[in-house]
């Protein structure tokens, strides 16, 4: 079973709650809410992993796709894995929705901050990972936390590329070592996020307030001290932004540790099979979790 860090209201939609649940589950068949207590003695210790998804996202298909990739992690017998839903798809436009979302998940990690502070006190550490719009939600966690977090990794990070340095820099900060997985190939970020940032207000390339995705190209200069690379991944596996966490992945094996993003040009992992793009985020983070 996997643990989760519950925020939501409504299975699909809704408003952010008003306190964070703790429940279990591998499916929405089987999800259910557990005791404090256990969640408290699972953590105790432990370097845990807290990872989250994005925007567009409800209830069935993150559990789906967090428990699915939190299958595929390799964290030592030191660690521990706990999922994060939030309501990323409360605000109506199907992926163009990034303004609205944005306030979404800045209140998701006001909420789940402080609850953070206060549950996991007993924790060896906390790290966090996230894919899209959940970048936004883990920094703005991250940014109302006091204690220190270990790792994070934004993967497919759907939040400006400058965030490390301007918006965020305070969240950076507190971080032992920070990670990205970017891709080229990624047409959300490519296409949609510059159009969310256009209903923002922001009005096109080339104005001095437009960004780029930092999970599309990777964050700009200057790199923060506790940056991590490399972080590109080879634009000859097509890697798209749906990959990095895949709902009805079919089952594949994990990956020899360690992974890194390697040079382009370089083969895909697991030869290529159905749900290698998923083994092979498993196996990064893995590796840059230890």
């Amino acid at each position: 079973m996997t643990q989760f860090l519950d925020v939501r209201i409504q299975p699909v939609g809704g408003e952010l709650a008003r306190q964070v649940a703790v429940c279990q589950g591998t499916s929405l068949a089987n999800y259910t809410g557990m005791i404090m207590g256990d969640l408290l003695n699972a953590i105790q210790g432990r370097h845990v992993l807290i990872a989250t998804h994005g925007f567009n996202v409800n209830r069935e298909n993150g559990i789906a796709s967090l428990s699915n990739w939190g299958s595929l992690l390799q964290l030592g017998p030191g660690g521990a894995f706990v999922g994060f839903l939030w309501p990323g798809d409360s605000v109506w436009a199907h992926g163009l929705d990034y303004p609205g979302e944005a306030r979404v998940a800045d209140d998701a990690g006001a909420l789940v901050g402080p609850f953070i502070d206060t549950c996991f006190a007993g924790a060896a550490s906390v790290s966090f990972a996230s894919h899209s719009l959940g970048a936004r939600v883990v920094l703005a966690t991250i940014n109302n936390m006091k204690m220190p977090v270990r790792r994070l990794t934004l993967m497919a990070g759907a939040i400006d590329d400058d965030c490390l340095n301007s918006e965020f820099q305070k969240a950076a900060q507190k971080i032992g070592t920070i990670s990205v997985l970017a891709s080229m190939k990624d047409t959300v970020l490519s296409h949609l996020f510059p159009l969310g940032n256009f209903v923002a207000g922001i009005l096109t390339q080339g104005h001095p307030w437009w960004h780029a995705a930092i999970g599309h190209c990777g964050p700009v200069q200057s790199l923060p001290a506790n940056f991590a690379s490399p972080f590109m991944i080879p634009d000859a596996w097509n890697f798209d932004h749906g990959n990095y966490l895949q709902i009805n992945a079919p089952p594949v094996p994990k990956l020899a540790l360690p992974v890194d993003a390697p040079p382009q040009g370089s083969a895909a992992p697991a030869g290529g099979v159905a749900g290698w793009q998923e083994a092979f985020t498993a196996g990064f983070e893995s590796s840059r979790f230890r």
